[in-house]
């Protein structure tokens, strides 16, 4: 099952890479502005904040729902070739696409935990990282029209969807029902730990600049394409080299760790922001995805995985308030900001992350 979840993070953040460095540089050529690319990539992370309160009345991440995501991902990739040059078809296109991948990668956090444990999960979650990493490097060569970019978006959304069927069969249904009766009857409370979850909404805000807009502010600032995703493909492998070793470093307080790598982000957006044209400290902000991704990333869900008994609900509500709403409202207040007052950008970012730790503090003295 290793080796399966591992190929299934390879292809899905392939997906994902295609999506968040190409597809708004794809936009942009296309013809859209900056509020207009902000608001149609605002509508996948709106859509994961909403998903997860569905589970609260009464709906079952099951293995149904898990297929049912699988079809909406890929019915999504493909509905972005008709609707490319259309605002609304496209951003109702993006908004199917946003359901079907969140619900995926909770389902498969908790069976990869469950498998395989916080201090090893980083070597098979670096597949991921190396997917990532992968089709970033191959679509820039590639990249002549909008078109091949939307066509490498469909290929990996098979794949993804294809793995995924394949883990969905072999997971043993006696005890996915079992683990899945017993998420349902717990009670789940958010608020219990309300600065902690404030913690991940702030610290996913802080992501937006760089999610929806670094490919074009670097490329703005007189950085090249290829150089550009040369700077996302080493954060990437700072990233993998740090899922790889991070072991010992989790069995250290997970909440401190939150507080480090949140104030390391806030030091990396302001490095992005103060030097947008020196590359060796754009290399070394990239450099740092290391902690405020990989390190924060599996500290977040290792620390829910053990707070919370209702372990599914509570990844698929990690997701759904970071990435899902912290991604919504980066992603709106980026395009703004990039459209009106550009150079605050990543100041932006650097502010939600101070937030981010100064809640993880708040939350660690509560506790």
């Amino acid at each position: 099952m290793s080796i399966i979840i591992g190929a299934f993070y390879f292809f899905y953040f392939a997906l994902i890479g295609v999506h968040i460095i190409f597809v708004p540089k794809i936009l942009s050529m296309v013809g859209y502005s900056a509020v207009d690319i902000g608001i149609i990539f605002a509508s996948a992370p709106l859509v994961r904040f909403v998903v997860p309160f569905l589970f609260l009345k009464g709906f079952k991440l099951d293995q149904k729902a898990f297929l049912t995501a699988l079809i909406l991902m890929v019915l999504g990739a493909v509905s972005f070739y008709p609707s490319l040059t259309s605002f609304w078809p496209l951003l109702m296109s993006n908004i199917v696409f946003g359901i079907g991948i969140s619900l995926l990668l909770p389902y498969i956090e908790v069976i990869a935990l469950e498998r395989i444990g916080k201090e090893s999960y980083g070597k098979i979650r670096l597949f991921g990282s190396l997917g990532f990493i992968a089709v970033a490097l191959v679509l820039v060569r590639y990249l002549d029209e909008p078109k091949i970019g939307i066509d490498f978006l469909i290929a990996m959304a098979l794949a993804s969807s294809i793995l995924g069927g394949l883990i969905g069969s072999l997971e043993n249904k006696k005890s996915a029902a079992i683990a899945e009766i017993s998420d349902q009857s717990q009670t789940f409370n958010p608020l219990a730990h309300l600065s902690l979850w404030i913690g991940f909404l702030l610290m996913q805000v802080s992501f937006g600049p760089f999610y929806n807009f670094f490919t074009i502010y670097a490329t703005d600032h007189g950085v090249s394409l290829n150089t550009t995703v040369w700077l996302w493909s080493f954060g990437v492998l700072a990233e993998i080299i740090m899922f790889y070793f991070q072991g010992p470093l989790l069995r250290f307080n997970l909440f401190r760790l939150l507080q480090l790598t949140a104030l390391f982000t806030a030091i990396r957006w302001l490095i992005v922001a103060l030097f947008p044209e020196n590359l060796t400290l754009l290399f070394f902000a990239q450099s740092l995805h290391a902690l405020s991704f990989a390190l924060f990333h599996t500290a977040a869900i290792s620390i829910l995985f053990s707070l919370y008994r209702s372990k599914r609900l509570a990844q698929q509500f990690f997701f759904g308030i970071s990435y899902g709403l912290g991604g919504f409202l980066g992603a709106l207040g980026a395009g703004v900001l990039y459209q009106y007052a550009p150079a605050w950008l990543f100041v932006g970012g650097a502010i939600a992350a101070l937030a981010a730790a100064i809640s993880f503090s708040v939350h660690f003295k509560k506790n």
